[in-house]
């Protein structure tokens, strides 16, 4: 199963009601300030990629309106940086957007680059090769001094591994012949931590890791297991053994590496909003907007009727979350790594 990328509509993601701050956002910018958080780098999947795959040859983007802004966009404009997070590959991205932070995120990747090769999207190592060009021209236009600086001060952000059970493990038959489901986890923690390894060389040193979402929760695959009032148990079981030994090996790392690291619990905002959606001002957790709201995403979302009321909606299509539900998760973030100081790194 595919996730992929969204179009920004920028003057339309500016008028959207839901787009206001439910955090007061001058603390987060004082923090930002106080602490020297530079930028926001930003590596994973569908659920942070603005529109790397515009440009490649994959079916894996959803390159039309009206699909919005992400939970990045809205960390970003809080922090006070930018209201839309550019992607790197983004050919109208100039070079004096660079020091304000890009998204390396390429959608239906994950920590497996098997996850990627079969959909032809760029695997996490791809993804941090670019990262090494960014610092390449960062440096020709600031200086290695202040490049440097903006490298180990930025909020380097993780998401993905979705697509390594939904579009991998439980589709393709490689993976499942290799390995058992327990050993397929531990499989892509220890990609995953290679892959923190390299960033920490390369100069992360503030790090948020996005957990798995609830995958029984997610419309399609409700629809496809026959359960479209409830979640899916036995895939959000997967979804959520997975998260605890993800939270463990951050622990791992952080005492490892000397990484300062927040973990995004979104699992539990996902799955308490499909349960309870009035909670969080919906009025739908089991249908996306577009089409049926059950079976349509990406390309077949093209040209379909949609709801007129997205926000009330915890998914837009079949598989991704709405504009609110990101700003939801982003709120999220924001309150969690600034509830204590973190100091401007030099080393």
């Amino acid at each position: 199963m595919e996730l992929m990328v969204k179009v920004v509509l920028l003057a339309l993601a500016i008028m959207m009601p839901w787009c206001s701050f439910a955090v007061d956002i001058q603390p987060a910018r004082q923090w930002a300030a106080k602490s020297n958080v530079s930028c926001i780098l930003v590596f994973g999947d569908s659920s942070v990629d603005p529109g790397n795959n515009n440009v490649l040859r994959t079916s894996m983007k959803s390159n039309f309106p009206p699909y919005g802004r992400l939970a990045t966009d809205f960390i970003a404009e809080a922090l006070g940086y930018r209201q839309m997070l550019p992607a790197f590959l983004d050919p109208n991205l100039k070079v004096e957007d660079l020091p304000y932070g890009v998204s390396f995120a390429s959608a239906a990747t994950g920590f497996d680059d098997y996850t990627a090769n079969v959909v032809n999207v760029l695997p996490v190592s791809k993804q941090i090769q670019y990262f090494m060009h960014y610092k390449i021209h960062l440096r020709k236009l600031l200086g290695e001094e202040r490049a440097e600086f903006i490298i180990r001060n930025a909020l380097f952000i993780v998401s993905m591994g979705t697509n390594d059970f939904l579009q991998n493990y439980f589709i393709e038959p490689a993976r499942p012949k290799q390995f058992s489901l327990l050993k397929f986890q531990n499989f892509l923690l220890r990609r995953m931590s290679k892959d923190i390894e390299v960033m920490h060389r390369l100069g992360a040193r503030r790090l948020v890791v996005v957990g798995v979402i609830p995958l029984g929760c997610i419309p399609l695959t409700k629809a496809i297991m026959g359960q479209n009032d409830t979640c899916v148990a036995s895939l959000n079981k997967v979804a959520s053994s997975f998260n605890a030994k993800l939270l463990q090996q951050i622990s791992n790392l952080k005492a490892k590496l000397g990484l300062q690291t927040y973990y995004v619990d979104v699992y539990g905002m996902i799955q308490s909003a499909v349960m309870n959606p009035k909670k969080y001002g919906f009025e739908e957790g089991s249908k996306g907007c577009c089409g049926s709201g059950i079976y349509e995403y990406g390309d077949t979302c093209r040209g379909m009727s949609t709801c007129s009321e997205p926000d009330k909606y915890v998914f837009w299509d079949a598989v991704h979350p709405t504009q609110k539900m990101y700003k939801i998760i982003a709120d999220d973030v924001i309150e969690s790594v600034t509830k204590e100081p973190i100091h401007s790194t030099t080393n």
